[in-house]
């Protein structure tokens, strides 16, 4: 019975609306004070604040006292790359000592690194694996995540990865958003044809993974070094005519233009960004891209995070997201992010919630049905152990999600 009655909850932050938020509109929680709200059918019917009364059977719901307790959408991860295969434990040494990414990348490490251990594991095990890291990412509140392929990089790959995220996504609470990211780096057996590599997508991936229904979205990794503006443009391009969404690793290394070719192309996101010019920003600004920022990538690697505070200032739609991957983002750790936005990025509460909520939502494609407390959506919530938002950057590093709530049911959380 996917029917539920959450009453008395200190705060419902609903984070109303059905399209991403701009600028001051971040700041905006529509907050309820001492709320109920009533699943029907895993569908939000009824928010109510305190003293209003709703015409049901109340013998026909389960019922969560969470007086002490804020309710929450649940936290939407729009960007991780979360199947793959090996760890990188050893380059994260060397990365302490001093190497950056591209350098380690030219020895053989980085990606290609991870697509030689993907390449090997079976689909067994990759989607085991997968399984456990789901498992990590809902304790901490996350409810829809979105899950990229990209550790292939060859035909028999990039479709097991696919398969496993579509396997993953049949018998796991959590809704997963499938990305295709077949020009994620050049293995070796392409190394000097990308333009090939970009072709190989175009005329033998896109049409097998449309025609098998295997990812919703594609994207490419546009940055100096790997894969050039007008390469990403005839991908992305390509992939449109497919029936895909995009989205592209956008300036995050070097600033390239991938913001503005983003909202040229009128992507659905644009993510790392913290290279993004700004003529980028303002471009992003005047379309209805999300600017998605990774700050567990830059605080990983050391580096300058995005300039959060001066997109939202600009008028852009910005969604946070964890990167989760075994390189620049070993972690999908709610706490950390939130952290790390406010205290070193300048971003409110009120806008981090927004930003790993409904905004994130508009990242992949959904916030007309999930990512905000309103009538007709999801039901998918989490309640913290808390009786304020306010904490989940104020607890610093710790958990507070005490209950999640998937489509009106009570997770067990192990």
């Amino acid at each position: 019975m996917n029917n539920l009655i959450i009453k008395n909850a200190s705060q419902v932050v609903t984070c109303s609306g059905f399209e991403g938020k701009r600028g001051k509109e971040m700041s905006e929680l529509n907050v309820i004070e001492n709320g109920t709200v009533i699943v029907t059918d895993g569908l939000i019917s009824h928010i109510l604040k305190q003293g209003e009364k709703a015409e049901i059977n109340i013998s026909d719901y389960n019922t969560i006292d969470a007086s002490g307790k804020a309710l929450l959408p649940g936290f939407v991860d729009p960007h991780t790359h979360f199947i793959f295969g090996g760890y990188r434990e050893e380059e994260f040494s060397w990365r302490m000592r001093g190497d950056n990414y591209m350098a380690i990348m030219n020895r053989g490490g980085g990606i290609v690194n991870t697509t030689k251990a993907t390449r090997k594991a079976s689909e067994e095990e990759l989607t085991v694996a997968g399984k456990m890291r789901l498992d990590a990412m809902m304790r901490l509140g996350i409810t829809t995540v979105e899950g990229k392929s990209g550790y292939g990089l060859d035909k028999e790959t990039e479709l097991k990865q696919l398969r496993v995220i579509q396997r993953l996504n049949e018998i796991h609470p959590i809704d997963i958003v499938p990305t295709y990211m077949g020009a994620h780096a050049v293995p070796s057996e392409w190394k000097g044809r990308k333009d090939e590599l970009i072709d190989f997508n175009i005329k033998e991936m896109f049409p097998l993974v449309a025609e098998k229904q295997l990812a919703e979205c594609v994207d490419i990794f546009c940055e100096k070094d790997v894969f050039s503006i007008e390469q990403s443009r005839r991908y992305l391009e390509a992939a449109r005519e497919f029936g895909f969404k995009l989205k592209i690793h956008a300036d995050e290394i070097v600033q390239l233009g991938g913001a503005e070719l983003a909202a040229e192309l009128n992507c659905l996101s644009a993510d790392h960004l913290l290279q993004a010019s700004d003529k980028g920003i303002q471009a992003l600004a005047q379309s209805k891209v999300v600017a998605t920022l990774l700050p567990l990538t830059a605080f990983s690697l050391k580096e300058k995070y995005a300039r959060a505070r001066d997109m939202i200032d600009e008028g852009c739609i910005v969604a946070l997201a964890t990167d989760l991957n075994p390189g620049s983002s070993f972690s999908s750790s709610v706490p950390l992010l939130f952290a790390i936005a406010c205290i070193h990025m300048n971003l409110s509460p009120e806008e981090a919630v927004t930003a790993f909520t409904v905004n994130s939502a508009a990242a992949v494609g959904r916030a007309d049905t999930i990512g905000s407390i309103d009538i007709g959506k999801q039901a998918d919530m989490i309640l913290l152990q808390y009786p304020s938002y306010k904490f989940l950057p104020y607890n610093v590093g710790m958990n507070i999600v005490e209950t999640v709530i998937k489509k009106g049911e009570i997770i067990k959380l192990n």
